[in-house]
């Protein structure tokens, strides 16, 4: 990969925006695509995205924008990619451009639904990119707190070495710390499964369990993070570090989490629909656990948390009586 590689990054919510931001302040150029129009010109005339992360000043001058998703891929190198999963598919059927030679990473903490892949390997099996050219962007690390330049981390995973390097190296700045790693898979899976675990968190905030079991609840998250990925991609990971745990807390705890805020709607009393109607951003844990209850159906990892969550948003179960079934399996 090369040092002067030309960098797109594809989506108009807060985590693109946020990306965009660290890329901005490394980089003289940056193709961001967004779809809408408005967007684009605002961002243009302002300096901020109208819609998401406000507060995050940008450069119109350093930016490349288009709405054509074609444009941006032809323009770029390196495309990263951080379009809600829900709508990943809708977005990737409008390519009639080549992939070839292009560097792929995910900043996508989700599974694609229609094909029930995390997103590198869907690239990989759906639009035929080599694993060595796909990489992903974890945490832990909330978008708001980019836009407040408070210290975040960042883990750059891919198996080709150089590729993780430049692209660390593209984000990390003051506020910015970055470090490789080669577990593409089990990072993106960790990345999947802390949704789901936050989503659990916030049900058992709304149900009104307290700091004592919420510790509990992600102490045994790990653990079942743990288990499930070694199922789907077995090698040695210390499942402990920042990408994994520490993404895990963040989401679990933090006030900036939309899928801890949906959980605790989901634990208060809402439907699963009027949550999504009052949020005016994607759970990615809500499609994520019934892609992983699924996987799971076949790997038989024990999996209680996630069980759970699956039963109070896929089976209409009653959250109370699921969360008290909960804790007799916790320790």
């Amino acid at each position: 990969m090369k040092t002067n590689n030309k960098v797109a990054v594809f989506g108009g919510g807060s985590w693109a925006t946020a990306i965009v931001k660290m890329l901005s302040e490394n980089l003289d150029h940056v193709g961001w695509y967004m779809r809408s129009t408005y967007a684009i010109e605002h961002i243009k005339l302002n300096n901020h995205n109208p819609n998401y992360l406000s507060s995050a000043e940008l450069h119109p001058e350093k930016l490349s924008l288009s709405n054509d998703i074609n444009e941006m891929i032809t323009y770029a190198d390196c495309l990263i990619f951080a379009i809600p999963s829900a709508f990943l598919k809708s977005e990737l059927d409008k390519i009639t451009v080549p992939l070839d030679g292009k560097i792929i990473f995910s900043a996508i903490k989700g599974i694609v639904p229609e094909t029930g892949l995390i997103v590198g390997e869907h690239f990989h099996k759906i639009l035929n990119v080599p694993y060595e050219n796909i990489g992903v962007i974890t945490g832990p690390c909330h978008a708001e707190e980019v836009a407040m330049e408070r210290l975040s981390y960042l883990t750059i995973a891919c198996q080709d070495e150089e590729k993780a390097i430049c692209l660390a190296n593209d984000i990390a700045g003051r506020y910015i710390k970055t470090k490789i790693s080669d577990d593409i898979i089990g990072t993106e899976y960790a990345a999947m499964l802390k949704n789901i675990f936050a989503i659990a968190a916030g049900i058992a905030h709304g149900l009104g369990y307290g700091d004592n079991f919420q510790a509990v609840l992600m102490s045994n998250g790990i653990r079942e993070m743990k288990r499930f990925i070694k199922k789907v991609h077995k090698m040695k990971r210390n499942i402990n570090n920042s990408a994994y745990l520490g993404d895990l807390l963040v989401t679990g705890y933090s006030v900036f989490s939309r899928n801890r805020m949906f959980g605790n709607m989901i634990g208060k009393g809402y439907t699963v629909k009027s949550a999504m109607m009052e949020m005016s951003m994607v759970a990615e844990g809500y499609y994520a656990t019934k892609s992983a209850y699924k996987m799971n159906q076949k790997n038989e990892a024990d999996t209680p948390i996630i069980d759970t969550v699956y039963a109070i948003l896929y089976d209409n179960k009653d959250a109370k009586k699921e969360f008290k079934k909960l804790t007799d399996l916790l320790d």
